[in-house]
């Protein structure tokens, strides 16, 4: 996992992290941080300072799967990241798929689920490929570029842009809303910022159906703006929180997966050469750059009732965090969890969720993961970073917006792409 790391992970003292605080992502290495976690307290009480709740912290990957697995003990609809679950709850709860539970949650998921069944992602995945190797061909043949920003930015929000209906023209704008919702480049950003950065999501969403409404067309936003459950079409509330919600996790998971995978591959120089020669598969190389940059660190539930976690009493209202990126490291699970092997298998990650809130763009979040993969190592030779990658200030979001790269092209790839 690539990290920053200043402390000695031997001297990490638990009681003195504080997992609120982007910067401590910036300053530990992760992998042994969690590793202590799961040894010393794998079920960690986090205090916050304050009128904010402390907080449950599960660092095992099988304390993590109970947890996701039963949504019965565990609510999302106090909110399902710290953020949220500290301020109180969500403003969405009850009308944004990932904050609702129960009856309402399985309606919504259903309606959405049509329109990312693989069938009908086929032609979004060709789509895909061919918008991925058009980028990747552009930057080899420039010989440098912005890996960030000059291509992982544009696969995955065209992507979920195309499936939302969402004009060209509107492409850019949201984008820059997406990471100033959920994360900064650096440290200045304010709270307030990202609230502003949401409601201008929200309200663009709002217009959107409203004109989808009017005059729908083949597309998401379409297609939830003229849904009926029961006979009821949803709320204007659910029309504009899913869409959001498919906006942010469209892009964000995806885009750093490949940010991040890019930096992996010139660093793990021997890996890079077996996906070249075909040693593994890009299937196996996908899930492995999942398992290991987890871009989407943590989610969190409520606890509804009292009960227990590995012998651990949770009472009823108790905020419990999940850390995805602890549990896809812990060696009862993974093999040499801090190799990277992109041939590993099998390869349980939960860089997704798992559960009644699996992601629904997984298969989305895959192809597009594969495209450029593919696009890689059918026209790139050798790679390498031209300068410090520059990474995001999240305690959410694990990933870089920033990684310069130079590419030496396989001229034989780039040729048959080029005729392709």
């Amino acid at each position: 996992m690539a990290s920053q790391p200043t402390a000695d992970p031997g001297a990490i003292d638990l009681d003195q992290l504080d997992l609120t605080d982007p910067q401590t992502f910036l300053e530990q290495e992760l992998p042994p941080m969690w590793r202590r976690f799961r040894e010393q307290s794998p079920v960690h009480w986090h205090p916050t300072e304050g009128l904010m709740p402390g907080f449950w912290v599960l660092s095992r990957y099988r304390d993590v799967m109970a947890v996701y697995r039963d949504n019965r003990t565990f609510t999302s609809e106090k909110g399902n990241v710290l953020t949220t679950l500290l301020r109180g709850g969500d403003s969405a709860s009850g009308k944004m798929l990932a904050v609702t539970d129960g009856v309402r949650h399985r309606e919504i998921r259903n309606l959405l689920l049509k329109a990312f069944a693989p069938r009908v992602l086929e032609p979004v995945v060709e789509g895909v490929r061919r918008r991925t190797e058009r980028l990747v061909r552009t930057a080899v043949e420039r010989g440098a570029c912005d890996f960030a920003q000059d291509v992982a930015e544009h696969i995955p929000m065209a992507t979920i842009a195309d499936l939302l209906g969402v004009p060209e023209s509107d492409r850019g704008y949201l984008l820059t809303l997406t990471k100033q919702a959920l994360s900064a480049e650096e440290a200045g950003q304010s709270v307030e910022e990202s609230l502003i950065a949401r409601n201008e999501l929200l309200l663009y969403f709002a217009d959107l159906a409203e004109d989808r409404r009017a005059e729908p067309t083949e597309d998401v936003v379409s297609a939830l703006a003229t849904a009926t459950i029961d006979g009821e079409p949803l709320t204007e509330e659910e029309i504009v929180f899913n869409c959001y919600s498919l906006i942010l996790g469209g892009d964000e998971t995806s885009r750093l997966s490949m940010i991040c995978g890019m930096r992996e591959l010139i660093e793990h120089p021997v890996q890079w050469k077996r996906l070249r020669a075909g040693d593994v598969t890009v299937e196996s190389a996908v899930e492995e750059v999942l398992r290991w940059v987890t871009p989407a660190m943590h989610f969190g539930r409520r606890a509804v009732v009292d009960t227990e976690i590995g012998g651990t009493r949770i009472k009823a209202g108790d905020i419990v965090t999940m850390w995805n990126t602890a549990a896809n490291y812990d060696d009862a699970v993974f093999a040499e969890p801090d190799v990277f092997d992109l041939g590993r298998t099998p390869n349980k990650h939960v860089s997704f969720g798992y559960g009644p809130h699996f992601c629904l763009g997984a298969y989305l979040g895959r192809a597009e993961i594969h495209a450029m993969l593919t696009a890689l190592r059918t026209m790139v030779t050798e790679a390498e970073l031209t300068g410090p990658g520059r990474p995001i200030h999240s305690n959410f979001l694990h990933g870089y917006s920033s990684l310069p790269v130079s590419l030496t092209p396989d001229q034989a790839g780039l040729a048959r792409s080029r005729t392709a």
